[in-house]
């Protein structure tokens, strides 16, 4: 199963403090709008998302479609064929979202109690 570009998505208190202490490890700003209380943080191939008062904690994502840079990979596993093999598998789907073809996501929860969250944007 392809589950394309990883990031680890953080819910934080403080969006400008928590940029500038990922900046002090090497982080720049790849994505996201700070009006909009988000951030996306590159360093190398590692992505780290910044979300102010959308949820609390960590939570792991994973975009079908996109490679580590949010390129369009020519072909990927659509977020709807990764939720029937994970349904099947016997996991709790939460949180769907989307139609039957294009975007979508929803979400499941590791033995741990970690979300992980399957977002497709295309």
């Amino acid at each position: 199963m392809e589950l394309g570009a990883f990031s680890i998505s953080l819910g934080v208190k403080d969006l400008a403090k928590s940029k500038t202490f990922y900046e002090a490890l090497g982080f720049s700003q790849f994505a996201g709008n700070e009006d909009h209380k988000y951030l996306i943080m590159k360093n190398g191939e590692t992505l780290v998302g910044l979300f102010e008062g959308m949820f609390e904690g960590p939570m792991l994502t994973f975009n079908p479609g996109w490679d580590q840079s949010a390129g369009e990979l020519p072909s990927f596993e659509d977020v709807r064929d990764i939720k029937a093999k994970l349904k099947a598998a016997g996991l709790d789907i939460q949180n769907e979202g989307g139609g039957d073809s294009g975007p979508g996501s929803f979400m499941v929860i590791d033995p741990d109690g970690y979300p992980v969250l399957i977002d497709q944007h295309r």
